[in-house]
């Protein structure tokens, strides 16, 4: 099976999710054959996407016991909440959705069931969904019968459920309209009436043409298609607009038209689209402040300093400049407030040992570890832990040496992440007098990150290590 290099790949591309994760829904994708042939339908995982406003297909399986309800592969495909209200209601909530009746992109009614998937701490990260087409027996009720007939009997039923029990519940919250092939209304509901009468200022009646109240759409309720939709402003309100054709073989029997109002949910959008700019400027000016903190101490020393003050001069300017990396790699890649680890740690070790001023030892640093990414507040904790490490070696490791090695690796271990130093010099004594580098380490990992600090003498060296949770207090940073 080659389900698991599409899934990780797919997960990685489009989604925030951690290993951690990723390795969860890979071992419930596994089964989904089996889930499939037992049930005798079709059986997907869906994943939120990294923007978080639509989902994505991560893999998928198909049953040999039944028809496939698909005929071609959806793995990859992204899902969209208009189409599917229940995904996101499980994805969104951690509510299963049982028996859920859903309309496919392909135009096949679904019986659809969704439950979640969930992994550190009882978080939410995708969603197995189960669906079995029910087209023949959606065919076969006696009332759907009734609607797909003709245009007359379609009134009367209508007008019956108006009356009595209705079909189509008066406290849906869209504007629904029935209308027939020449786009006269034969239904409306409650919802609908009362949007007439704020857009039109007129009272909404059976037997009108729905284009004398909203002749802008007149396009989109020609549409060929079985299912469309399309978003307009009407009256400085923004409404998502579904068309669903009704078909029986080749004559068309009319047509669903809904109006959902979605101006708080585009206006929250926006919101959000101002408050990531604005964050982005916040970035921006700290990262610029520290620059010029960072200049100012250049100036200083230049302008010359006693011999026993340049080295705290120099270890100060790191640790601001370490800071001011956290921001520079949020805004090289255009986001609001992650910030990719070893990025951060190679930008720092770097800056750290190709511009040393001892030009008579020949240091190089090497790297390891996966892609992570954090908030900006523990990331400043990480850059001033890795700052101080490899600056401890480069003031201690290699004294009487030409020439060295420091190797920093970064690993996720389950939901706890390790940054290790290991360098090839004289070895850390004990016996050392306590440093205020090292204090800054054990004071950041124990207290910012909840972790733990050690660092000890190796048959190479030296190796410091610091342990701290993905994850603190209950939410994911």
């Amino acid at each position: 099976m080659t389900h698991t290099l599409s899934l990780n790949s797919l997960c990685r591309l489009h989604t925030n999710l951690a290993e951690v994760d990723i390795q969860k829904i890979d071992e419930v994708a596994k089964n989904l054959p089996l889930i499939a042939d037992l049930n005798g339908a079709n059986v997907f995982i869906d994943c939120l996407t990294k923007e978080g406003q639509h989902a994505v297909v991560v893999a998928e399986a198909a049953p040999e016991t039944a028809p496939s309800v698909y005929e071609r592969p959806v793995a990859g495909k992204f899902v969209y909440e208009a189409f599917e209200p229940a995904v996101f209601y499980t994805l969104q909530n951690g509510k299963p959705m049982s028996l859920n009746r859903a309309l496919t992109q392909e135009g096949k009614t679904v019986e659809q069931s969704v439950v979640p998937i969930k992994g550190f701490n009882n978080r939410v990260i995708a969603t197995l969904i189960m669906e079995k087409d029910i087209s023949e027996v959606v065919e076969r009720q006696e009332k759907m019968k009734t609607l797909s007939n003709t245009n007359d009997t379609l009134s009367e039923i209508l007008m019956e459920m108006t009356e009595n029990a209705s079909l189509i519940p008066e406290f849906i919250g869209e504007a629904l309209f029935f209308i027939d092939p020449n786009l006269h209304i034969l239904y409306f509901n409650s919802a609908a009436f009362n949007l007439v009468s704020e857009v039109c200022s007129s009272e909404c009646k059976t037997g009108n043409q729905i284009i004398e109240y909203f002749p802008c759409l007149e396009e989109l309720f020609y549409h060929p298609e079985k299912l469309f939709m399309h978003e307009v402003t009407i009256l400085n309100k923004v409404f998502q607009v579904k068309k669903v054709s009704l078909k029986q073989e080749n004559p068309t029997n009319g047509a669903f038209i809904t109006f959902r109002d979605m101006t708080e949910l585009r206006e929250r959008e926006r919101e959000l689209v101002v408050k990531s700019v604005m964050i982005q400027e916040i970035h921006h000016r700290v990262k610029n402040n520290l620059q010029t903190i960072a200049s100012l101490l250049r100036l200083q020393m230049r302008r010359g300093l006693p011999e026993e003050s340049k080295a705290h001069f120099v270890e100060s300017l790191n640790r601001i400049l370490s800071i001011a990396s956290v921001y520079e790699i949020i805004l090289s890649n255009s986001s609001v407030d992650n910030v990719d680890i070893l990025s951060l740690i190679e930008k720092i070790g770097n800056m750290l040992v190709y511009s040393s001023t001892d030009e008579n030892k020949n240091i190089s640093i090497e790297y390891s570890g996966t892609q992570l990414f954090t908030k900006s507040d523990k990331a400043v904790s990480i850059a001033l832990i890795i700052n101080e490490l490899i600056q401890n070696c480069m003031k201690h490791a290699f004294k009487g040496r030409e020439e060295g090695k420091v190797h920093v690796s970064f690993q996720q271990n389950n939901c706890e992440i390790e940054v290790t130093i290991k360098d090839n010099g004289v070895g850390y004594s004990k016996e050392a007098k306590p440093s205020l580098g090292l204090d800054i380490v054990t004071m950041m990992v124990t207290h910012d990150l909840s972790g733990q600090f050690s660092i000890e003498r190796t048959a190479n060296g030296t190796m410091a290590s610091a342990r701290f949770p993905l994850e603190r207090g209950g939410h994911r940073d």
